[in-house]
């Protein structure tokens, strides 16, 4: 069976919750303050069985001006509204306002009930009724039947529940795939059962079992029970009113404007991209940073309306906008929003989220203005396409493509397939599923070559650049996994070499001056001819008067091409001289299984200053092995 939610809307004391009463026989004002003033504050919910066989949901609201925000949380969730116009006002400010608002989140199907007809004269109610035509002109309700009744005498009443019966058999029923969404309009708590939830399930489905996550505050618990109607059922779909017993919540945890939700499957944000039409009925311009009531699901949040392309947005004008809000709101894209005055309280404008997760804009920026224009009327693909692009080099992770995309699992999965097949998209990481555009990826290429050819130019005599010093010149922070396919893809078209921790481009060679020739020459007889007992190479740049800087690198260049070996403490030998020991080691251990330090000092014959480096450059390239105060031969 569908899966159907009426709501009211009108001004105050036209009637709606009489009507409500009349058709259900459900009093939807319960709280004591209301019976009082005789006035609607919160929600009211009922609930009826049409002739069809239909079985709908009722949500009555609030029509006082100081409690449109209850309106807006109820008007949540609504697949169908009931107009209620009183026959002996007409159309008053809050029916206007709540047109506006019922306007603004999307509702498309409805009537308009003519309440109280029996305190007017024919005449009057005609008149009435022309002026209401007039006023519905143009909207969702233009070609909606009005219907005529009076709650005291039961007039029009059956005609009112025919042509709902109608209106419902027409309306197509709610998919309850998608991720499960409950915002919360009531919380309480019952004897017995302990907290409750209650809301109209937004998407999706959930069942007894079910693990859950209140959002924004990430709150756990799981359902304990589920009733439809004051029915206790196993599931509820999309498009239910629906009360949950959670078990294990405190009351006090949670609050209307929350979302019950699949845990990790939202992200709460301060910031979300939108749509505006800001309403014909404002009476001057709306300013950038403008501070606002930011009304979505059944939450209100204070924040601040940034225009990213203009200083002001006149009445009737449309534009793409981000919201920075106060405290954070859990959306997903296509979600209905409304905003309203700081002070003094109205409605002034509203629309569609397009990206529940954005960056913070910069202003005037085209491209961003141009891709948020366009996401109204992209095909998912490019809709994707253009957020993981926008993304950068940080790319994008699969459960942040489901909330920017409003798709299935199943749906994104396929065309995220599609996108990697043609290549417009790159799998940067398979455990959280990061997704890069070729761009970025094309950008980094570009930039990691001009980052290494800026090095070889300034470092002549080294042979490359360290990987991790490559990265923090790149922007950051960079995914590790997204530098080597970099690199991967560099090494594949011939573009780059990588040798252990070190890259360098291709076309790049060390090229000796003549004095540079010198130079290396010098070094390399100095350390052949001291044999084992080499000078300090700080020593012997003073001693030669080389650059410290320029010095340094001939060293590390003659350390990579493995004719100097470095020790510790500055000290550095030929390898001829190195080779020359190891042979007489060798020899040595052919007659002997374990060697003394005093032995080897015989054997190379320096002082202790020279000893121990060369001792303990054979334990750590695995030539020797200490095994307590001896050594043993590693390598036969």
């Amino acid at each position: 069976m569908k899966q159907i939610i009426l709501g009211t809307a009108g001004h105050i004391d036209h009637g709606k919750t009489s009507l409500i009463k009349a058709v259900t026989g459900t009093d939807t004002d319960r709280l004591k303050e209301e019976k009082e003033r005789g006035i609607t504050i919160e929600l009211g919910f009922a609930s009826m069985d049409l002739p069809g066989g239909q079985h709908i949901g009722v949500v009555d609201v609030p029509g006082h001006e100081k409690f449109v925000k209850n309106m807006v949380a109820g008007a949540t969730g609504i697949d169908l509204v009931a107009m209620v116009i009183a026959a002996d006002e007409g159309v008053m400010p809050q029916t206007r306002e709540h047109m506006e608002i019922c306007t603004l989140l999307g509702i498309q199907h409805g009537l308009v009930v003519l309440t109280k007809t029996d305190l007017v004269d024919e005449e009057w109610l005609e008149l009435v009724k022309d002026d209401i035509e007039g006023f519905v002109k143009g909207t969702f309700l233009e070609s909606s039947p009005m219907i005529p009744v009076s709650s005291v005498t039961g007039e029009g009443i059956q005609q009112f529940i025919d042509a709902l019966d109608e209106l419902s058999a027409q309306m197509s029923s709610r998919s309850s795939s998608g991720l499960f969404r409950l915002p919360a309009d009531r919380v309480f708590t019952m004897k017995g059962f302990g907290t409750v939830i209650t809301g109209t399930l937004a998407s999706g489905s959930v069942k007894i079992g079910d693990s859950v996550m209140i959002y924004p505050s990430g709150i756990t618990s799981k359902v304990r029970g589920i009733q439809v109607h004051n029915q206790s059922v196993e599931r509820a779909d999309a498009g239910m009113r629906t009360a949950i017993n959670f078990q294990g919540l405190e009351k006090a945890s949670i609050n209307r404007g929350e979302v019950v939700s699949t845990p990790k499957a939202l992200k709460p944000s301060y910031m979300v991209d939108v749509s505006l039409h800001y309403l014909n009925s404002n009476k001057k311009s709306i300013k950038n940073r403008t501070r606002v009531r930011f009304h979505t699901g059944t939450s209100e949040i204070l924040g601040n309306l940034i225009l990213l392309d203009r200083d002001e947005l006149q009445p009737n004008e449309d534009t793409m906008a981000q919201i920075r809000l106060d405290t954070p709101v859990a959306v997903v894209k296509d979600d209905r929003y409304v905003i309203r005055s700081y002070s003094p309280v109205r409605t002034i404008g509203g629309g569609e989220i397009l990206n529940p997760i954005p960056p913070k804009h910069k202003r005037y920026r085209n491209e961003i203005i141009e891709g948020l224009n366009r996401l109204t009327e992209m095909a998912p693909e490019d809709v994707i396409a253009f957020h993981v692009d926008a993304s950068g080099h940080s790319g994008v992770t699969f459960s942040d493509l489901c909330l920017m995309t409003n798709l299935s699992e199943k749906k994104l999965d396929n065309i995220l397939k599609d996108l990697l097949s043609k290549q417009i998209l790159l799998l940067v990481d398979k455990e959280i599923r990061i997704f890069i555009h070729k761009n970025s990826f094309d950008l980094l290429i570009h930039d990691t070559r001009e980052i290494l050819s800026t090095y070889h130019r300034n470092n002549l005599l080294k042979e490359g650049m360290s990987k991790e010093e490559l990265r923090s010149k790149l922007p950051g922070p960079l995914n590790t996994r997204l530098l080597t396919l970099v690199l991967n893809a560099m090494i594949k078209e011939k573009d780059a070499v990588q040798t252990e921790d070190m890259v360098r481009l291709a076309s790049h060679s060390i090229s000796l001056g003549r004095d540079q020739q010198d130079i290396k020459q010098t070094i390399i007889e100095t350390y052949r001819e001291s044999g084992l007992e080499p000078p300090f190479f700080r020593d012997l740049g003073k001693r030669l008067n080389l650059d410290p800087d320029r010095a340094k690198d001939m060293l590390n260049l003659l350390i990579n091409e493995g004719v100097i070996i470095k020790t510790k403490d500055d000290l550095y030998f030929h390898v001829e001289s190195v080779d020359a020991l190891k042979k007489k080691v060798v020899h040595f251990f052919e007659t002997h299984e374990e060697m003394a330090t005093p032995q080897f000092k015989e054997m190379a014959g320096v002082s202790r200053k020279f000893l121990i480096p060369l001792i303990e450059y054979f334990d750590t390239t695995n030539f020797t092995i200490r095994v307590g105060d001896m050594r043993k031969l590693r390598k036969k």
